[in-house]
């Protein structure tokens, strides 16, 4: 893939997630890159994209999946769009869990 999905930061782990509302099933659905070829995750929730629910949803479904507190995660951009940026609380060994984590989703 392109790089990284996972990049350890100053303030923590940042991810960028394609987000697919009113899914049939809330799942973690694979790797992507996005137009300009940037590492993505792609994700899938039931629930509708209104009053923040999806986005609950979502943090909901990558905290779960990630073994990790739902207070450890944040939404810092793209509340209101499908492609949403992600910080974790976490350091470099974290984002290396996360980024072996994310490879197993190709096997």
């Amino acid at each position: 893939m392109a790089g990284p999905l996972f990049v350890a930061g100053p303030r923590g782990i940042r991810v960028t997630v394609r987000l697919t509302p009113r899914a049939g099933r809330n799942a973690v659905t694979g790797r992507a890159v996005d137009a300009d070829g940037a590492p993505l995750l792609k994700a899938a929730v039931t629930a509708v994209p209104e009053r923040g629910a999806a986005n609950e949803a979502l943090i909901a479904l990558l905290a779960k999946s990630w073994r990790l507190p739902k207070s450890a995660l944040a939404i810092i951009s793209g509340t209101t769009d499908r492609t949403k940026l992600i910080e974790i609380e976490g350091d470099a060994a974290l984002a290396a869990r996360l980024e072996a984590w994310a490879d197993s989703l190709n096997d």
